[in-house]
């Protein structure tokens, strides 16, 4: 929508690498893969000379490219592109689409793999897993799985145990989007039946397994939040990446390249989340999408 915004003033040129989608503007197709991208990062593509032109670059890259087996690689590339291109540091010209909810603020939390590995859930014992909806739980394998969280998506159908946590709308919360601009919101209704916010549900835990968190209000736990992540207390701003960042990732051993074209992680725009997928008309839309695409139509009443 940002987009398209700016393209209606009509000063943006927008180019492509991946899927030839109708993304409501139009734009240059590139390439499909990682090699338009290295031909660009490389100044062998004649989008190269635009990209050094602009005014005011950007390099925007979708988890579908960044997830991938080459995703290190493909990361590489980009960054080196908003190294060669940016009018300041170059750091403001690189940036990363997520697709999940609050993924921004849990790398500012340091919430990454160990040693870059991820952990195989179905050799362990228990899996607690805190408003994940989105996974692949066959993957859990015999683990006794604990979920705590609202919409009761694919991790609660796997769990052994719920703990119902409060909806968004039901609690005053702290978040972070796409941009890193830390965000805070108010409680609009009370949580229904045995349902608890989600931090009141962690402290009540702790006691009962002997290792009691400090605190005991919502005021205190900001307290102790801010002391571990000061960027979350400044409502509204912006904290501009470090060049180095940068510059190491545009260093990274990059490895091969995949020959696979890169491919959208969003497989039905309408049933992104497990609140859409909750919702009728969301069901709908997408049934109406499906039908457009095998040229039929339907009645929907």
């Amino acid at each position: 929508a940002r987009i398209r915004r700016r393209w209606r003033t009509g000063t943006l040129t927008v180019g492509v690498i991946g899927e030839k989608v109708d993304l409501t503007y139009p734009y240059e197709y590139l390439g499909a893969g990682a090699q338009t991208l290295k031909d660009l990062a490389e100044g062998r593509h004649s989008f190269a000379e635009t990209l050094k032109a602009a005014q005011k670059p950007l390099v925007i890259v979708g988890t579908g490219a960044a997830a991938r087996r080459d995703g290190a690689a493909i990361l590489a590339l980009a960054a080196r592109i908003a190294l060669d291109v940016g009018k300041g540091d170059g750091a403001d010209a690189f940036n990363l689409l997520h697709t999940a909810a609050s993924r921004v603020a849990g790398l500012d939390l340091g919430f990454v793999p160990k040693d870059g590995k991820l952990l195989d859930a179905a050799a362990l014992d228990v899996v607690y897993l805190l408003g994940a909806d989105e996974i692949p739980a066959e993957k859990l394998g015999k683990a006794f799985v604990i979920y705590q969280g609202s919409h009761g998506d694919a991790g609660a159908s796997r769990a052994d145990v719920v703990l119902p946590g409060s909806a968004y709308t039901e609690k005053s919360g702290t978040y972070v989007n796409l941009e890193g601009r830390a965000q805070q919101t108010g409680k609009a209704a009370f949580a229904p039946g045995e349902a608890r916010e989600d931090w009141a549900i962690l402290r009540a835990l702790s006691a009962k397994l002997g290792k009691t968190l400090p605190y005991d209000t919502l005021s205190a736990l900001r307290a102790e939040m801010y002391k571990a992540a000061p960027g979350l207390a400044a409502l509204e701003a912006v904290t501009p990446a470090a060049k180095s960042g940068l510059e190491g990732l545009a260093k990274a051993a990059q490895g091969s390249l995949d020959a696979e074209p890169f491919r959208s992680p969003v497989a039905d725009f309408y049933l992104t989340n497990p609140i859409a997928r909750a919702s009728a008309i969301m069901a709908e839309l997408s049934a109406l999408k499906k039908n457009m695409k095998q040229g039929t139509t339907g009645t929907h009443g």
